[in-house]
């Protein structure tokens, strides 16, 4: 056992975030602590840290344990660059190498020394230069020994390949060569954040506590620490919403509920399943309980009513049973209140968006060139790629908040845009939550503004907060209600499940599975991106390439259809770029080969209602006594039946087959 929290407790006034928590954490294991936000997760990762002191408990790490902790806000103002600040990690390596090269020289210069004085020159100082030969093989005798000790420790911790990993981490964590070179003072939040966790995993600490590691990265850069940290050989502390990334790594959850914390093993999808049955369990037990309480005090109220002697005494014994029963605390709610209702009024035309041949560079930045794709009615369609490729261009140049450089764009008929920007520019920091749904809405009644702003979670005194104060998953909240508002038929959403919580994202997913209009988002968050789309856009190369499919089959088809579409520009066979036409072609015949198979899916499941609704009623039918007792009757029905259970069966193979395709 690494880490120890036994019985810890920790409150902010009357706010209590920890409650009697203890858990465990073994060496080389991988954990995720999971909680709704404003849990108490990071302030959980903070005691651990020593950063904050428990009120009460104990937290313990093994005897010469080292712990690194990646806070999710950087605030690094070094003139160092990118790589002197991530080689910097490895100084003590550095310095052993200089060590090792000084001892060389002066090992060489000895070596020579000693020759030299092998052949004694003047016989007067014989006695001396003996003397000074002792001396000097003694000193070389020594260095050597020092240095063989300091060879092998360099090179048991890889010393001769401290600047390829510098190098390796830096590249996997999505910074270029171009950007090395950057001063640390000079970079984003984000980027700082990157660098930070670079440090972090350079450094090789025994227990890496993580919050939030995956906010400021790309897909790629996602996948490259998940491999890192699938191979680090010691304990991992997690907190992360993407449900992919956990699937991936922990192998146990702690769960931080209402100021509680519960251990699950295994990874997040079986948590969730024993978490779900848990909940149940719990709410028949606290149920069952409230049932008997009630039945318990009314039977005593109903004793007292006799108001005879024995009566009284029985139920005051009764009285002192229900006392002394321990009392099931109610079981945390679900967020099941927080319902997006997603209601386009207007229905758009089948074609809601075309484009053809966009670009768009900045200076010494080309992004992308020559894009050309179609959007359709109902279709939720996923947009990825790189961090710095021009995801979110497109959408500003679809909303147009951004010129493109070339193309065309053009919006079906009927086709109203409702947009979600990541850093939410559309909402007013200086007005109050109310304020801000009742001037964008001024028909709406107080009663209505409050009803809305509830059902995103937003109650009491909470809807006069002004949004400056709100935490970036709760203004993120507020964006979507304002959206919801809109009756938009055309979603554009980016990144619409940055700091929202898991079970926030699960509402979020519903709610566009469900949702009769049209959808195109940008997202880094594979697990959602499997949930909803129906449809991947990847940027890549400054190209798009189609997946029909979810992330699921993106996975599948990837390095098949970015070698077709979307090769590096050194690998492009002059066939492919001549062929893009009907590449194109291709594309539009497959998404209508799609929709084709969905209308006879759907055809095939009415069919197949109808005939089981008969089925039923000809079972009721055969039930009855004036139709059994009727031979001929029964004969007809019986027929039919057999004709609906052989049509059916039929069906049942072609829906099995229309589904597989």
């Amino acid at each position: 056992m690494i880490l120890s929290c036994q019985n810890i407790s920790k409150s902010f006034g009357t706010d209590v975030i920890v409650s009697n928590a203890s858990f465990h954490l073994e060496a080389h294991e991988k954990a995720a602590l999971v909680g709704i936000n404003g849990a108490g997760k990071t302030t959980i990762l903070r005691m651990i840290a020593g950063e904050l002191e428990p009120d009460q408990g104990l937290i313990s790490l093994s005897k010469g344990a080292t712990l690194g902790y990646l806070e999710q806000h950087q605030d690094v103002n070094s003139t160092a660059t990118i790589y002197e600040e991530l080689l910097d990690v490895k100084r003590d390596l550095l310095q052993m190498e200089q060590s090792l090269r000084e001892m060389e020289a002066e090992m060489k210069h000895l070596s020579e020394a000693g020759g030299e004085r092998g052949v004694f020159s003047d016989s007067a100082n014989i006695p001396q230069q003996k003397e000074d030969l002792v001396k000097n093989r003694e000193r070389l005798d020594s260095l050597m020994e020092r240095y063989n000790f300091i060879s092998t420790e360099f090179e048991n911790r890889n010393g001769y390949a401290v600047q390829s990993e510098v190098t390796g981490v830096l590249k996997g964590l999505g910074f270029t060569e171009e950007e090395f070179g950057k001063q640390i003072c000079t970079l984003s939040g984000g980027q700082k954040t990157r660098v930070a966790l670079g440090k972090l995993l350079l450094s090789r600490p025994d227990i890496l506590l993580l919050d939030e590691p995956i906010n400021h990265l790309d897909l790629t850069s996602i996948a490259w620490l998940e491999n890192y940290l699938l191979n680090y050989d010691k304990a991992v502390l997690i907190v992360a919403h993407d449900r992919y990334f956990l699937n991936r790594i922990v192998t146990k959850i702690f769960e931080l509920d209402n100021g509680h914390v519960r251990t699950f093993e295994g990874n997040y999808s079986a948590y969730a399943q024993k978490k779900a049955q848990l909940r149940e369990a719990e709410w028949k037990a606290y149920m069952n309980q409230q049932q008997e309480i009630r039945h318990q005090e009314a039977v005593i109220a109903r004793l007292k009513s006799f108001n005879r002697e024995k009566s009284i005494r029985r139920a005051e014994s009764r009285e002192k049973m229900l006392d002394k029963m321990e009392v099931l605390e109610k079981p945390s709610e679900l967020k099941a209140d927080m319902r997006l209702r997603f209601s386009p009024q207007t229905t758009s035309g089948n074609e809601v968006l075309k484009v053809r041949g966009l670009s768009k560079s900045w200076p010494g930045n080309p992004l992308f060139s020559n894009l050309s794709f179609d959007i359709h009615r109902q279709e939720k369609v996923a947009v990825i790629g790189d961090n710095g490729t021009g995801k979110t261009t497109i959408l500003k140049i679809i909303n147009g908040l951004e010129s493109a450089d070339a193309g065309e764009l053009a919006l079906g008929s009927h086709v109203q845009i409702g947009y979600y920007d990541q850093e939410h520019q559309l909402l007013h920091m200086e007005k109050t939550l109310f304020d801000e749904i009742s001037d964008v809405y001024p028909d709406m009644t107080d009663t209505e503004i409050r009803n809305v702003l509830a059902s995103f979670l937003f109650t009491g005194d909470d809807v006069y907060k002004r949004v400056s104060e709100l935490s970036g998953g709760e203004r993120g909240r507020l964006a979507l209600a304002r959206l919801m508002l809109s009756n938009a038929n055309f979603l554009i959403l980016d990144e619409p499940t940055n700091h929202l919580d898991i079970t926030s994202k699960e509402i979020l997913e519903e709610s566009l599975r469900n949702y009769t209009g049209t959808v195109l988002y940008v997202s880094h968050d594979r697990y959602f991106i499997n949930q909803t789309a129906t449809r991947i856009l990847e940027l890549k190369n400054q190209t798009l390439i189609n997946y029909i499919g979810n992330y699921d089959y993106y996975l599948e088809k990837v390095e098949e259809l970015t070698r077709i579409y979307a090769a590096a520009p050194t690998e492009k066979s002059e066939t492919a770029a001549s062929s893009s036409k009907a590449d194109w072609a291709r594309r539009k015949e497959e998404q209508a080969q799609k929709r084709r198979i969905e209308n006879e899916v759907k055809r095939t499941e009415d069919r197949i209602s109808l005939l089981e609704e008969r089925d039923r009623e000809l079972d009721a039918l055969l039930s009855q006594e004036a139709v059994f007792t009727d031979v001929d009757r029964c004969m007809e029905l019986s027929h039919e039946k057999a004709s609906v259970s052989q049509e059916l069966e039929a069906l049942y193979e072609k829906w099995e087959k229309l589904s597989e395709q």
